[in-house]
């Protein structure tokens, strides 16, 4: 499977070639990064693949594009790609409504795999906390995440998704909106990624808890979305980690 990765020079960037190198079913075709990133022109690993623009990549073969960057550049690059059918996986986040819709209308073009989160395991803690809502819609929600100290100081994208799915698993319950969930921040060394779920229910109490060892668990489930697209050579359309494990 030869893998673009826009992102190349991130966090989770780093560890997708680190493991796309490392194997030998994957071949890396593109490392891209800013037009202002000081690795531009320099080589990946020592090999032969250059960190170049977005741009300077349009005419590479690739099976499929492993996006880890911004928004305004997945956005860019979404543009870039015009009508081309490559699957892209996109574990991007930030997005604003108005860009979330923008992707939906690419997703027209070809496959977009979306999380907030790829980390295995963590498609199966967001269906137990959604559960548990459905079970439970008056208990009092609360969501705290613990990233490292380099990390803003603002709701993450896993965050973010986990509070609208128990708002609306809770809402759906009840038959009118919930009280939206609470969400608690917190910014502690090297920590990679701790998300919990807290349910209050008067004199009881339920926690769910989910923790990232090491970065490498997002590049990890991000590859495995990128084979599950190509393999199963997916239409045009939008996509999420629930659908991958349907299958």
């Amino acid at each position: 499977m030869r893998i673009a990765i826009l992102g190349a020079s991130g966090r989770v960037g780093t560890r997708l070639i680190e493991l796309t190198l490392a194997n030998p079913g994957l071949e890396l075709v593109a490392a891209l990064v800013s037009p202002h990133s000081r690795l531009v022109g320099t080589p990946v690993a020592g090999g032969s693949i250059e960190y170049r623009p977005a741009e300077r990549w349009i005419k590479t073969r690739s099976d499929v594009m492993i996006d880890f960057s911004t928004p305004a550049a997945s956005l860019a690059m979404q543009d870039l790609l015009g009508t081309k059918s490559i699957p892209v996986v996109i574990g991007t986040t930030g997005f604003t409504s108005e860009d979330d819709a923008h992707l939906t209308a690419f997703s027209t073009s070809r496959p977009l795999m979306i999380s907030a989160n790829f980390a295995h395991g963590f498609e199966s803690f967001r269906r137990s906390v959604i559960d548990f809502a459905r079970r439970m819609p008056d208990a009092t929600v609360t969501i705290s995440e613990t990233y490292h100290a380099r990390k803003k100081a603002e709701p993450s994208g896993t965050s973010r998704l986990l509070a609208r799915d128990l708002f609306e698993a809770q809402s759906l319950a009840m038959g009118f909106p919930a009280p939206e969930p609470v969400i608690l921040i917190d910014r502690i060394g090297e920590t990679v990624g701790i998300n919990e779920v807290r349910f209050t229910m008067g004199s009881a109490r339920t926690v769910f808890s989910y923790r990232v060892e090491t970065l490498a668990a997002y590049a990890e489930g991000a590859l495995a979305a990128a084979q599950w697209l190509v393999s199963r050579q997916h239409l045009a359309g939008r996509y999420s980690l629930a659908n991958s494990l349907a299958d």
